[in-house]
């Protein structure tokens, strides 16, 4: 029975695939990343809710709580398509600050412009990140893959938009 259980727990997650050990490996590795960032991006965000002040709290607050949300939704989906195409996926914070491109901000005190304009650029990055990971998903013939990146990148852009319109300044 010991052996049994050690025998398994040694096994690889041998998930099924018809995309091939390459593909298994480059698009995984890309997800993992995406991952990292989507998950640096949606505690920043949650710092700048939890932080937010001034004159539009209420607006803001409520915005960048939105804005959380559909951020914290893409995790599982990332982390279960790594699996479905037969790779592993993050593990712990640890695994995540190694991966993540979206830089943390710990800064004790941020203007709310500022917040917003650095989840607008942050958000920016992110689409561009997409896009590369689009193309490898179109080189592997990753339709399934490509077809979510496709609907975050949308989400993205906005949010990116709403960054945009509630820093921009009229005129006059």
């Amino acid at each position: 029975m010991t052996k049994d259980v050690k025998d398994r727990k040694k096994a690889a997650l041998a998930t099924p695939t018809d995309l091939g050990e390459n593909a298994t490996k480059d698009l995984s590795g890309g997800l993992n990343i995406l991952l990292a960032d989507v998950a640096a991006l949606y505690w920043k965000t949650k710092n700048f809710h939890w932080h937010m002040s001034g004159p539009n709290f209420r607006d803001y607050h409520l915005l960048l709580d939105e804005q959380a949300t559909e951020i914290d939704a893409m995790t599982d989906v990332i982390a279960e398509r790594v699996r479905k195409l037969g790779g592993t996926t993050l593990r712990s914070i640890g695994h995540i600050s190694r991966l993540q491109r979206v830089l943390d901000n710990d800064a004790d005190y941020v203007t709310p412009l500022d917040m917003l304009a650095e989840l607008r650029d942050d958000n920016k990055q992110l689409c561009v990140h997409m896009r590369t990971l689009h193309e490898l998903c179109d080189e592997h013939g990753d339709i399934a893959t490509a077809s979510l990146i496709e609907n975050w990148i949308d989400e993205t852009e906005k949010r990116v938009w709403f960054l945009f319109e509630t820093t921009r300044r009229t005129e006059g």
